[in-house]
């Protein structure tokens, strides 16, 4: 018999780890801040309009509400400004990458991310994942991750890189906080994968390949902005 998985609870301290990072880059309330990509579980949008934020958060499968609008940041016509644009999990997915943060930064002059250097899992990241999810499979707690990366990388190749996506924010943001984040617990779901992940990143045994940013946009994209 297999023990349901902990997704949901994952998935809220995920979001409170985010949510306390983007609070605490964020200018102070009642600044105003997109959310994009916030998917069906609404992102951190909540957390952010429950601090004191005008807080709008957008994804083609947003949930209803007046926080939401079912658009895509192609789609969307609110012209700003916006004091922040936050993402969740979300930059590596986009293409074009390149028109798309060019909209972020007329929109707003902060940019705050939670990312995924899918790129820079190394041998000794990937052995020890896949044995990981060996091991909670058997003792019955499925994980909701891949059990076979080289499999996973093989479905997914349209995924920015991590150079990719820094050479795209490098050309519009300059950086103000820059921090490597354990990704796989997402993943595996155990009840101590998040914290083994953890010890074995500061050990160097494994490579961390989530991360958090925050940017500050150029003068001289804020100069073309200011323009329109």
């Amino acid at each position: 018999m297999l023990v349901p998985r902990a997704n949901g609870r994952l998935r809220q301290a995920w979001h409170l780890g985010f949510a306390t990072f983007v609070l605490s880059q964020l200018p102070p309330v009642p600044a105003r801040v997109l959310e994009i990509g916030c998917g069906r579980a609404g992102g951190v949008a909540p957390a952010l309009a429950s601090a004191g934020y005008d807080v709008l958060a957008i994804d083609p499968d947003a949930p209803s509400g007046a926080l939401y609008r079912q658009v895509t940041v192609e789609e969307l016509d609110d012209p700003g400004p916006f004091d922040a644009v936050v993402a969740g999990r979300v930059l590596h997915h986009v293409h074009p990458l390149g028109p798309v943060l060019d909209k972020l930064a007329r929109l707003a002059p902060l940019l705050l991310l939670d990312e995924f250097a899918w790129n820079h899992m190394d041998e000794p990241t990937v052995d020890w994942y896949e044995s990981q999810h060996r091991v909670l499979a058997a003792a019955g707690r499925e994980p909701k991750g891949p059990s076979n990366l080289a499999g996973w990388r093989a479905r997914h190749t349209d995924l920015h890189p991590y150079e990719t996506l820094r050479r795209e924010l490098d050309a519009r943001y300059e950086e103000r906080r820059f921090e490597w984040r354990p990704y796989f617990y997402r993943w595996l779901g155990g009840p101590a994968s998040e914290s083994l992940e953890q010890a074995l990143i500061a050990a160097g045994a494994i490579r961390p390949i989530g991360f958090r940013y925050a940017g500050v946009r150029t003068e001289t994209v804020r100069s073309s902005a200011d323009a329109r």
